[in-house]
């Protein structure tokens, strides 16, 4: 068994308050390393694309005022299926 598979069954022998501690902070985690990626990104000039669409739509009168309303899926429908993770 390697490292990986070793830390997946301990996982999954985790009551549902500490796989619920687990599940927080890989969230925390990976939005961290977006964060990251994306300032990245950012200050290598890689999203300068999306500044320069967005001045030309303007400048072409495409943009709309205001956000638009979308409904948010907070859970995936997935996470109903785990064990002491509720909807």
């Amino acid at each position: 068994m390697d490292r990986v598979e070793e830390i997946e069954a301990a996982i999954d022998g985790l009551p549902p308050e500490e796989y619920g501690r687990i599940v927080q902070w890989f969230r925390v985690r990976e939005q961290r390393r977006w964060d990251s990626q994306l300032d990245s990104d950012s200050s290598a000039g890689k999203l300068d694309f999306l500044f320069d669409e967005a001045e030309s739509e303007s400048a072409k009168s495409l943009l709309r005022n205001g956000r638009r309303k979308r409904k948010i899926l907070r859970y995936p429908a997935v996470l109903g299926t785990v064990p002491g993770i509720a909807r």
